[in-house]
């Protein structure tokens, strides 16, 4: 596997294209088309908030009942989530509009909206947007980092990634894009994430893998404990890499997936380093717990935590915070037995708690390590075998800044 540049143009037969709609915004692009040459094996994994914006419930039932879709329209700047019957059809809408320039049925158009909680979607830009949208559409490196750039709402930085593996003899290509800064919590996030792909791969194997990744990362980040109305991983494979197709769990499969699972875990980490008002990349990762779902819960409790967050932001090492975190995750450990670190890229790992008690480390050292730009904390609970890693970030005074004027 080798990482390769762009994002959702990369892989074979793939198209992208943005556009001014001024949906909410003025001067900047707000809508992003993301389209296949042929119809795709489509796949999805959604929010399990019980508040689901419009394109999210259509997108499910789609990609439940139809094999194939062929392209995915994105807008930024209104969620098009709490907006009733009217934001149902405005949503039919878009998807209508955009099948109408690309001349394709309505059912192989997927949508997908970040913004804005409540506001309905005006028409009228939606139109505006199809049209610019199938008169930009290229399949250039470009297009696809464009398109990455125009679903940003409170991002400070676009975020794509894509890989290349052998399958069969033959090169496949996956690449995705991704937003999100907030609203980011375990169980997906206010993240929309198209990731395309050239495999060839029955539809069932596909929803399988994706089904996988988002376990070990999507659900493994957090910005603000606030799970969305509007998460949204979609996956578009048209075949067009000439592979034999992927049908069952062999070697090819396992192939796809951990290259599935790269570029998850990688938009992942690119999204909780870029949390609202973030200066620092907070990595929990957890060793030797007792199994697989209580590692994940453990770092993930850690990551959670205001009182980790903030005392990451001050470069204090409060190791406290951890343990107490560790101790309301629900799993049952021994904490005379847990062992604490802390470390960050150039630096040697330093101890904090050795057996659930304060280490004889440097105060000075310590708030060198959580000054940099990525803090790694470590628990060893001595409990077991299995690992866990999560990701979130640091919690700042410009977090609510932000926040507290989203509207305006």
């Amino acid at each position: 596997m080798k990482e390769v540049q762009g994002g959702v143009t990369a892989a074979q037969g793939f198209m992208a294209a943005v556009a001014e709609a001024e949906i909410k915004y003025k001067d900047r692009k707000d809508m992003a088309l993301v389209f296949s040459k042929v119809p795709a094996v489509s796949a999805g994994v959604f929010t399990t908030n019980m508040v689901k914006a419009a394109p999210v419930l259509r997108d499910m039932r789609l990609i439940k009942e139809k094999e194939k879709a062929q392209a995915v329209v994105l807008n930024s700047g209104i969620a098009n989530a709490c907006t009733g019957k009217e934001g149902d059809e405005a949503n039919e809408y878009m998807a209508q509009q955009t099948a109408d320039v690309l001349g394709i049925e309505k059912e192989l158009v997927l949508t997908a909206s970040t913004g804005v909680i409540g506001m309905q979607l005006p028409k009228e830009k939606l139109q505006k947007g199809a049209l610019l949208l199938k008169e930009g559409l290229s399949d250039s490196i470009e297009a696809g980092t464009e398109a990455a750039e125009a679903i940003m709402t409170t991002d400070t930085v676009s975020k794509q990634c894509a890989v290349q593996i052998t399958v069969d003899g033959k090169t496949v290509t996956l690449g995705a894009m991704t937003k999100g800064s907030g609203m980011i919590h375990p169980n997906m996030a206010t993240m929309l994430c198209i990731l395309t792909t050239d495999a060839c791969i029955s539809k069932k194997m596909l929803q399988k893998a994706m089904s996988a990744v988002v376990k070990d990362s999507f659900n493994m980040i957090s910005v603000d404990r606030d799970t969305s109305t509007n998460d949204t991983y979609a996956a578009l494979a048209n075949g067009l890499a000439g592979n034999k197709e992927i049908c069952e769990e062999n070697e090819d499969y396992k192939t796809f997936l951990d290259a599935l699972l790269y570029v998850s875990k990688k938009l992942a980490m690119k999204m909780a380093a870029d949390g609202e008002g973030a200066t620092k990349l907070i990595e929990a990762q957890v060793k030797h717990a007792p199994g697989d779902e209580e590692a994940r819960m453990l770092a993930k409790s850690v990551i959670t935590s205001n009182l980790v967050k903030t005392a990451v932001y001050g470069s204090d090492a409060n190791w406290g915070r951890i343990l107490c975190a560790l101790g309301y995750s629900g799993v049952n450990f021994d904490p005379e037995k847990v062992d604490l670190f802390i470390e960050c890229e150039g630096r040697e790992r330093l101890q904090l708690v050795k057996d659930g008690l304060a280490a004889d480390y440097s105060e000075e050292e310590a708030s060198e390590i959580l000054s940099a730009k990525k803090v790694t904390a470590v628990a060893d609970m001595k409990a077991g075998t299995a690992e866990a890693v999560a990701w979130g970030c640091d919690l700042t005074y410009e977090y609510v800044k932000i926040n507290g004027d989203y509207r305006s």
